[in-house]
């Protein structure tokens, strides 16, 4: 049965490629264009969702994703 699940996506420009990074479950991919590396992330994701384990799985996916702003004095 398959399932759909929200993971969130970061993604930033590093020199001419772009990263992607998914903090839930730790996994990283990249691209040569925003859509690459977050389609790349999809595809990482999800066979980090076929091959795991329940076990692995639930070792890694950290649920208690913030993303936020701070301000610092500088």
């Amino acid at each position: 049965m398959n399932r759909k699940i929200k993971l969130t996506a970061v993604i930033e420009k590093e020199d001419n490629m772009y990263i992607s990074l998914c903090p839930e479950l730790d996994i990283a991919s990249q691209g040569e264009t925003k859509d690459e590396a977050k389609s790349n992330l999809i595809e990482a994701i999800e066979l980090f969702y076929e091959m795991a384990s329940e076990s692995e799985i639930s070792k890694r996916l950290h649920n208690d994703i913030q993303i936020t702003t701070v301000t610092v004095n500088v």
